[in-house]
């Protein structure tokens, strides 16, 4: 196994990989909770918890965490998706013991001061409008709650103004004791580390953490999805999201998927770009994607077009898929993007973090941690018949649509009938 793993008493799993000819190590502290584990009155709270880690300790001020790693030379950040809460560091070698040091004592001993909520807040809040000021990013979040109009998963990851501004000390002092525990943890790491090392950390910074519950993640039963769902706003640009339920990340189709994914609406030569950019000058952007979660997922079709161009574009993405269905993928087709998947694969190893987030997404996820060579033999098993059956179970569905733009729904509406 090119990786080695231990799981203590109180359930935390450590993981590293040992990368030679390197002076790095990538750190990553995981924890299972997300946007998907909030209630509703918490909407934004597993994002505002990452901030808020940062802010201080009862021995270290935010500007005390802030200094020792730029002392080191180190980068420390975090991000927040809808499964899971990573705070990582890349830093010299002979950093470790003090970056596990300093990092336990801000996921453990975190304030949570009154004085910095309230000026985090306000952080918050503008990050938000920020987002909501870039309609290419925010369609996502329309596109997203229509798929999803019941689920955890429906809901924007950063939250939203009126319940950000509610959250106080209890709040976080609440989430930490609730999510932040051994059964939700995974220390994973890569580079020029050893694992006796990295386990004796883990051992004697977090061993005393309880284990807790292990966040679910179940089946997701969704209620009936919205065909339409807008915003008016004066933009030069309407920008479309056009898709439907996909592969999740727990499918031994997601390889298949993603071949799919990739040959319509991936690189330059796809047959998306060719079609709406290159041949008709409609679009400066137009890509497909698949997000994918433990037992849901969503496959789209971006476009960003002038509003006089909106019909054409989903008409065109109608023919594609259409195409694809009826046609399916030549072989040619299909060795290309094999090709391109597995360069990418490759480039990807060139950094430790990469390492380090392979390790700890799969592990965080509870999905099987594959080798370099284990995955690029899994895409490259890859049929036509295979791509072709994902096809006809995720193109075939009823869509959604999702638009930011100057046009009125009665506009849309004549549009997309």
């Amino acid at each position: 196994m090119f990786y080695q793993k231990t799981t203590l008493p109180n359930g935390l799993q450590v993981l590293s990989e040992q990368i030679p000819g390197v002076r790095s190590i990538s750190l990553g502290i995981w924890f299972r909770v997300g946007s998907r584990d909030e209630l509703p009155t918490q909407q934004g709270l597993s994002h505002f918890m990452e901030h808020m880690m940062f802010k201080g300790t009862p021995t270290r001020s935010a500007l005390d965490i802030s200094m020792a790693f730029d002392e080191m030379g180190a980068e420390l950040n975090a991000f927040t998706s809808k499964e899971c809460t990573c705070y990582y560091v890349r830093a010299l070698d002979e950093y470790l013991e003090i970056s596990v040091e300093i990092l336990a004592d801000m996921l453990q001993n975190s304030e949570f001061a009154s004085e910095a909520i309230e000026t985090e807040r306000e952080v918050v809040i503008e990050e938000i409008a920020r987002y909501e000021d870039e309609p290419s990013d925010h369609v996502g979040d329309i596109f997203t709650k229509a798929l999803f109009p019941t689920h955890q998963l429906g809901r924007p990851i950063i939250g939203t103004r009126d319940i950000v501004a509610t959250f106080g000390h209890n709040d976080c002092a609440q989430y930490l004791k609730q999510h932040y525990h051994a059964g939700n943890m995974v220390i994973s790491a890569a580079g020029n580390v050893k694992h006796e090392q990295l386990l004796d950390l883990a051992e004697r910074f977090f061993g005393s953490l309880p284990c807790g519950t292990t966040n679910d993640r179940g089946e997701v039963h969704e209620g009936p999805r919205k065909f339409l769902a807008f915003e008016t706003k004066d933009t030069e640009q309407a920008h479309l999201l056009y898709g439907m339920p996909g592969i999740t990340l727990n499918s031994d189709d997601r390889f298949a998927s993603s071949l799919m994914d990739t040959a319509l609406g991936g690189p330059m030569s796809s047959r998306l770009f060719q079609e709406v950019r290159e041949k008709r000058g409609l679009a400066y952007a137009v890509f497909t994607a698949t997000q994918a979660f433990m037992n849901a997922a969503q496959f789209y079709i971006y476009a960003g077009t002038r509003p006089g161009n909106l019909a054409e574009v989903i008409s065109i993405l109608k023919s594609e898929i259409a195409l694809l269905l009826d046609k399916g993928l030549t072989q040619e087709e299909l060795d290309r993007v094999k090709e391109y998947t597995v360069g990418h694969m490759v480039l990807s190893e060139e950094s430790t973090r990469s390492h380090m987030y392979r390790l700890g997404i799969k592990a965080v996820q509870g999905l099987e941690i594959l080798s370099l060579d284990e995955g690029i033999q899994r895409y490259r098993a890859v049929t036509l018949d295979d791509v072709q059956r994902i096809a006809r179970q995720v193109l075939t569905a009823d869509p959604t649509i999702a638009v930011i733009s100057p046009l009125k729904e009665s506009e849309l509406q004549a549009i997309l009938a």
